[in-house]
């Protein structure tokens, strides 16, 4: 069978046999792919630990008919460690590789930024931003505004997402796409404080120094906005959402 290599993050296994296990990837090159990895259950398994959800890692796959077949494995980060023994920081991981597995949809297709942004939030999970650490709220809620940012589903905290008109605006609606003006308010529009729609604005932009001083009622007041932005996207909510702390 032809052969060949990807870097690409592991979002999640299920068993298949009495030793196989499928693993579904978000690679690099080809965006989402599922493979069989042989035998991966048994202890002499020389790259179990290595086919977990949070593992980046070059993998060769030979090309099958239905399911590609790991061959080979060599580990690139191992984010599963260190986010194990930090809750908060785990539970914010697993709603990035969910939210990463429902958003890239075709299998085959290529989906680099949808990669490269989510090896970089998972690195920012463990290690902190270019600005220093951050809680892994902040560093989840800029992850899912991006994501859906790069799937087409970009919010506006400023401008109003329906007309247009110049903003800031005081109303937030997920279902109108972000901020509205007054004439374009949906009933049961959200009423943020300025200060959470810039907070939201900085974490769609990475622009990580203007989340240093954030007052707790803005980030939780942004966390809501943005799970709820999610939710309304994704047509259904996250399952892993319910574990964060928020």
């Amino acid at each position: 069978m032809p052969t060949y290599r990807d870097h690409a993050v592991v979002l999640r296994t299920h068993k298949l046999g009495e030793a196989d296990r499928i693993i579904t990837l978000l690679s690099r090159g080809r965006g989402k792919v599922r493979a069989v990895a042989r035998g991966v259950r048994r202890t002499s398994s020389k790259f179990g630990a290595r086919l977990e959800p949070f593992s980046h890692i070059d993998v060769q796959l030979a090309t099958g008919h239905s399911l590609d077949v790991v061959a080979q494995v060599e580990s690139l980060d191992a984010f599963g460690g260190p986010l194990s023994a930090d809750y908060p920081a785990y539970t914010a991981g697993q709603v990035m590789l969910e939210t990463a597995d429902r958003l890239v949809v075709e299998e085959g297709e290529p989906a680099l930024q949808h990669y490269r942004l989510l090896v970089g939030a998972l690195r920012a999970l463990g290690s902190g931003t270019s600005d220093g650490p951050r809680p892994p709220t902040l560093v989840l809620d800029s992850y899912l505004l991006r994501a859906l940012s790069v799937a087409g589903y970009a919010p506006s905290f400023r401008d109003c997402a329906l007309c247009g008109l110049e903003g800031p605006h005081a109303a937030f609606s997920p279902s109108a796409g972000g901020a509205v003006c007054e004439r374009c308010r949906p009933p049961g529009s959200a009423r943020p404080s300025p200060d959470t729609l810039e907070l939201l604005g900085a974490l769609l932009e990475g622009r990580w120094a203007a989340t240093r001083d954030v007052a707790p009622r803005a980030a939780r007041e942004a966390s809501g906005l943005t799970s709820a932005f999610t939710t309304w996207h994704l047509d259904r909510s996250l399952r892993s959402m319910a574990h964060v702390e928020r």
